[in-house]
This record gives structure tokens, sequence and C-alpha cells, in this order.
């Protein structure tokens, strides 16, 4: 092969592994993304403290469908349970470890401009009801992660593994 025919194979190479690269880092579609996720950490920071809300093996599923539709639950594993044995009569501080302990929400969601754009239809957060939330998205083969600012305060990195 004349050197010509050497650089250019190199380029073209090269050039396929960007695309690829780039495919695998900034993803163009929910189609890209869609399936079933599962937690591998939650972490906030807060001026300079960290916290994770959902303890260092947090507990969550994240379901992105190919039609753009999306389900999220995050829980912090040994919540304790209600004493009463019924969610409607639970303490103050039952119910307080309830709500800092776990979040779920869903809806919509489409990604563009490096970006996933959930369109909270509910939550149990009732303030993201309603609203549109950007999330700075970074795909890596089957990892994906997304940061935001956190309903405690702070800005949130989320990381999510492709369930096998």
């Amino acid at each position: 092969m004349n050197r010509f025919g050497m650089v250019t194979a190199t380029a073209v190479t090269l050039l396929i592994g960007v695309g690829l690269h780039a495919r695998d880092a900034d993803a163009q579609s929910a189609k890209d993304l869609a399936g079933t996720y599962t937690i591998v950490s939650a972490t906030v920071v807060q001026g300079d403290k960290k916290v994770e809300p959902f303890g260092p093996n947090p507990k969550g599923l994240m379901t992105l469908d190919a039609s753009g539709r999306y389900s999220i639950v995050l829980v912090r594993p040994g919540l304790a349970k209600f004493a009463s044995n019924n969610r409607d009569t639970g303490t103050a501080d039952e119910n307080k470890a309830i709500v800092t302990g776990s979040i779920g929400h869903f809806g919509t969601y489409t990604v563009a401009d490096g970006a996933i754009i959930f369109r909270v239809e509910h939550a149990t957060f009732p303030n993201w009801d309603g609203q549109e939330q950007k999330r700075t998205l970074t795909v890596s083969g089957d990892e994906l992660k997304f940061t935001l600012t956190a309903s405690i305060g702070g800005t949130a990195t989320v990381v999510w593994k492709r369930a096998k």
C-alpha cells in the first residue's frame, strides 16, 4: 500500500472510531437509551459537603421505553417498617424517613444536545409535577450518568447501569 493509501486508511479508521465514541457518549434518541437500568450511585454536592441521600448502596430502577416514556424509583435500603403495618397511620418520624429515603417519578422523556429531558407527569415530590427537567447526560457503554439540581439542594450526580 502506498503512503497516500495508508494515510487515507488511517484517517477513515480514526473517523469511524471517533464517530462510534461520539454516538456512545451522546445518545441521539430515546431509542438509543431504551431499556431498564439499575442504580449505581446517587450523590449530592452541597457546597463543600457531599451526601448520599439514598445511602452508599441505593436501590432503584429506571425504565426508559423506545416511545419516550419513563419511570424512576429510588430507595434507601433498610428503611424501617411502620409499627402499625398501615401506611395511612405512620408516625411523623416514620413518614419523614420514607420521604427522605425514597423518590419516584414518571412521565415522558427526550434526548437532545447532550441532555435527557424529563417531562415529569407525577412524582412523590409533588413540586416536580408538571416540570420539565433538563439533565446533562453522559453515556459510556452500559453506563448512563446525569446531573441535576437536587430536590434537597445542591447538584446531584446519578449513575445507572443497564440491567442484564
